[in-house]
């Protein structure tokens, strides 16, 4: 047992577990934001090496309060996050428009609650009018990262309408699914699997 902590109350902590406790929740906060690392160098692969133009959107928010500390400087002091308009990701790849949500699970599964209904609707959209669009999921605990093509996206969706599941199973994903493998140049090959799913031979 570590150092203790006493608190007002009379109880105490063990502050090593305090600790251990808080690097697991940064583990968790940064769980998203080490994925979209991932997708951002690999676009940046993909800019430099001509092979795509791909961009994440930037995140909308809402300015609440404004201070002017001096004539010529302003500083936020109060914001918060707007819900997205869209999806995270759009560009273009072998003259196509290309759009993606980006999601990172530690459960095998993905949940409907993780994805707004107007984003699964423009994915449907893009994918109407001829354009490339999908989930692109990571499944942290296992390592695994797939694109899931909004086909399949909005078959699932519809059936959770319908009384079925809210969410889509991981077998499910990695069945049907297109496995993205992980390296150096790209981070993240998953132009690799559109290719597999969008451009394969008939």
């Amino acid at each position: 047992m570590g150092k203790l902590f006493k608190y007002p109350d009379g109880s105490t902590r063990d502050i090593e577990e305090k600790k251990q406790k808080k690097s697991k929740n940064l583990t968790k906060a940064n769980l998203g934001s080490d994925f979209e690392d991932e997708i951002n160098e690999s676009n940046e692969y993909y800019l430099n090496k001509n092979i795509a133009v791909i961009h994440k959107k930037p995140t909308p928010v809402q300015i609440v309060k404004v201070d002017y500390p001096a004539r010529n400087k302003a500083k936020i002091v109060e914001a918060y996050y707007k819900t997205p308009s869209t999806t995270d990701y759009n560009g273009i790849y072998k003259e196509k428009y290309i759009d993606f949500e980006a999601k990172s699970c530690r459960e095998l599964n993905f949940s409907f609650e993780r994805i707004y209904e107007h984003q699964i609707k423009h994915l449907d959209s893009i994918d109407k009018l001829g354009g490339i669009a999908f989930l692109i999921i990571e499944f942290s605990s296992i390592d695994e990262v797939y694109i899931l093509p909004s086909k399949l996206l909005i078959e699932k969706y519809n059936e959770s309408l319908n009384g079925g599941r809210k969410s889509i199973p991981y077998d499910f994903i990695k069945d049907n699914g297109v496995f993205v493998k992980r390296g150096f140049n790209p981070r993240l090959s998953y132009l690799e699997a559109v290719d597999k799913y969008y451009f394969k031979k008939k």
